[in-house]
């Protein structure tokens, strides 16, 4: 089987495993719809962190020591404004301000997000297609006790420390598809969906809520892939873990396979895990058990030859 991959991603290891994906896909039969949820406005400048680390990713620009950001950076921008008084919670590197620079002043010249997303991907030779989920603002939101915390406030200002009580997206209904996510759906020749293994709560469900997103899913009849964000009952990275105890859910496979019912049919899981595949089977889901953790490019792109597999998706 041949035909559209259509790849669903929030940031860091949502990215791994796009870049897995671009790496055995050409550029022709990948889309790359990215969560823009955790978008927000930093010092005049528009950030969105998960289209970075996906355009990091795949340009081969990202720290896979540090996790998030540029490889080789430098912080003299942020030395100097700590030095005229300005916020210095959120970290911004000098190459990576360069990043959102460019996206602002286009954005403020009237370009659309879709449109600016492809003028920087193009720009650092990525030919495969980067979209975000949509051209509106929508912004994730968590409730603690100390109200509604816009989403970076709580994840790095606050380190994700105030239980969380209930999150919502700000912004929907009334956000429309972007439109390279609206042209992927509706693609006569799409042919599997791939869920990157990012945050159900706070990367893939902003994407979810995205106007008729969710629904246009559900009534596709091709194959939908997951690959669980879990390893071993723990995240990898991120507050998931905590984020499933506090919102009432068990940290397990099973809780991930209940969040996306009637979406997905077939949920890959690492091999620590192996021992909930059966369970997962009875929930009459396709279970597959491989390694999931990525460590470089060869994990990567196993990892998305794996996936596409499980969709029954011929790469060559």
């Amino acid at each position: 089987m041949s035909g559209h991959v259509l790849a669903l991603s929030g940031g860091v290891g949502g990215a791994k495993l796009a870049a897995g994906l671009a790496a055995v896909l050409p550029p022709g039969q990948l889309t790359i719809a990215v969560n823009t949820g955790d978008d927000f406005e930093h010092l005049g400048l528009t950030v969105c962190p998960d289209i970075d680390s996906v355009v990091y990713a795949l340009a081969g620009l990202n720290d896979t020591v540090r996790g998030w950001g540029v490889v080789d950076e430098s912080w003299r921008a942020m030395e100097m404004l700590g030095r005229l008084g300005e916020a210095q919670w959120f970290n911004l590197g000098d190459r990576d301000l360069a990043m959102h620079v460019a996206r602002s002043w286009r954005l403020r010249a009237g370009e659309s997000l879709s449109d600016v997303t492809a003028r920087l991907t193009g720009a650092l030779g990525i030919a495969h297609r980067v979209v975000p989920m949509s051209d509106a603002p929508v912004r994730t939101q968590v409730e603690t006790a100390e109200g509604w915390l816009d989403f970076q406030h709580y994840f790095v200002r606050e380190q994700c420390r105030p239980v969380a009580r209930a999150i919502r997206f700000a912004g929907t209904p009334g956000a429309a598809p972007s439109p390279g996510l609206a042209e992927a759906l509706a693609r006569p020749d799409l042919a599997a969906v791939v869920l990157c293994p990012s945050n159900p709560f706070l990367s893939v469900d902003p994407i979810l809520a995205v106007d008729g997103v969710r629904e246009q899913l559900a009534a596709l009849s091709v194959p939908f892939v997951a690959v669980s964000p879990l390893v071993g009952g723990k995240a990898i990275k991120g507050p998931l873990a905590k984020l499933l105890g506090e919102l009432g859910r068990t940290c397990d496979n099973r809780a991930i396979a209940t969040h996306y019912a009637g979406l997905v049919e077939h949920l890959i899981i690492d091999e620590s895990d192996r021992a909930e595949a059966e369970g997962l089977r009875a929930m009459g889901l396709c279970a597959t058990i491989t390694g999931t953790v990525m460590c470089d490019a060869e994990d990567r792109e196993r990892l998305a030859r794996v996936a596409l597999s499980a969709a029954r998706y011929g790469t060559g």
